[in-house]
């Protein structure tokens, strides 16, 4: 009985020893596998740091046991809440830059759409002061350039004859006087009946040319002759041949276009900063040289609805008259800017009614900011606020950091 007894408390005790150890090693197992396991670098001597080794033994120098070199592990980067961390494969394969916010200022090109139009002191119409009918006109039409004293039409009214005859009896009064050298105040008297003879010619649409000829023939001409009073070109034409026209009517219309003028439409929030006297570039469609021109001194303060827009008049030399009055161009106006923050357009994050950029907090840590954006400058936009100089900006590769931010927003839990 002893015996069994005694082996019975031997199974036990056995059984009891077996399945602890079974517990045991799976815990040390685990306990071992959570262990990192960390790889040496390289194997060196500590009392000669220069020795170093690929594998582990002892110095040659001194006998003693070279001790492993890990690689150094990097602080946990405490990451402000709202940015993103950004590694700097990541960044290269993106394609994203940084660079520092600079403040600077220069000239800036403010590229408008003008039409050209002539000067209005430069537009002569041609009027008649009587009834009367077109006998003959001259082959010219809208567009038609005319040169000074070119004959254009020749009209005939009854009402011609009275003041023609006037004019030819004044030039015989005034010579008499002359020949009998009468005295100044007849002398004069005869002069002042001249010039009224010939304002009511020229009154009656009669040009200087033919005023001259009737003083050289002394002959009342048949019909009156109108001719152009300038170089220029025929903006309009309201007349024909044969064509019946009462007093004050408009036959012709002749534009002077070796000076125009251009009506360029400038938006509201640009018309601050053009100033007149500033220097234009006019540029015309097929033409690779350029005109240049200035902005008139005074500005025009009109309002155009249907561009929304002011209208800015610039001055322009034309000598081969290669702007024609309604030929629309492009205008250059360079604009001086004071120093500003500028950026990048592509810098700039458009969504909505917001607009950011992405400040590196510190290296691989970007925070989207918020900004208030001014005028475009080129490629670059000016910062009204939101911005300092020498902050730094991803001023590239911008796709991937708005990205990231829109992920890690959308993965924050919403309260």
């Amino acid at each position: 009985m002893k015996t069994s007894r005694y082996v019975i408390v031997l199974l036990a005790v056995a059984t009891i020893a077996f399945l602890a150890g079974s517990l045991q090693i799976p815990r040390q197992a685990v306990k071992a596998a959570a262990v990192e396991v960390r790889t040496p670098l390289y194997y060196h001597c500590p009392m000669h740091p220069d020795y170093k080794s690929d594998k582990p033994g002892t110095a040659p120098c001194c006998g003693m046991a070279l001790e492993p070199v890990y690689a150094e592990v990097p602080p946990a980067i405490e990451v402000p809440f709202g940015s993103i961390v950004v590694s700097a494969a990541k960044q290269q394969v993106a394609g994203v830059r940084v660079a520092p916010v600079e403040r600077a200022g220069g000239v800036a090109h403010l590229r408008l759409f003008g039409r050209v139009t002539p000067q209005e002191t430069r537009i002569f119409r041609l009027y008649v002061g009587l009834d009367g009918y077109i006998r003959d006109i001259a082959p010219v039409t809208t567009g038609s350039q005319v040169r000074r004293n070119q004959w254009l039409a020749s009209f005939s009214t009854p009402e011609s004859r009275q003041p023609m005859s006037a004019y030819v009896q004044s030039l015989d009064v005034l010579d008499r006087e002359m020949k009998l050298a009468s005295g100044a105040q007849q002398i004069a008297a005869a002069v002042a009946n001249k010039q009224v003879a010939i304002d009511r010619l020229l009154t009656t649409g009669m040009s200087p040319v033919q005023i001259d000829e009737m003083a050289q023939t002394r002959v009342v001409a048949p019909t009156i002759k109108v001719t152009s009073p300038v170089d220029g070109f025929v903006v309009a034409r309201n007349v024909s041949a044969g064509e019946k026209f009462d007093r004050g009517t408009e036959l012709f219309r002749i534009a002077d276009l070796h000076h125009v003028w251009i009506l360029a439409d400038v938006p509201a929030a640009d018309v601050q900063y053009v100033k007149p006297g500033m220097t234009a570039t006019i540029r015309v469609g097929g033409r690779s040289v350029p005109i240049h021109a200035r902005v008139s001194s005074d500005l025009l303060a009109q309002f155009d609805p249907a561009t929304q827009s002011m209208k800015v008049r610039v001055e322009a030399e034309n000598p081969e008259f290669l702007l024609r009055p309604d030929m629309f161009v492009d205008v250059d106006v360079e604009v001086p800017y004071p120093p500003s923050i500028l950026v990048p357009a592509e810098a700039i994050i458009a969504s909505g009614l917001r607009n950011s950029v992405f400040v590196e907090r510190t290296a691989g840590v970007f925070e989207a900011r918020d900004v208030e954006v001014g005028r475009q400058i080129g490629t670059r936009v000016a910062i009204e606020r939101g911005l300092e100089p020498f902050e730094r900006i991803a001023v590239s590769g911008t796709f991937l950091l708005d990205s990231e931010s829109r992920m890690k927003s959308h993965d924050q839990p919403h309260h």
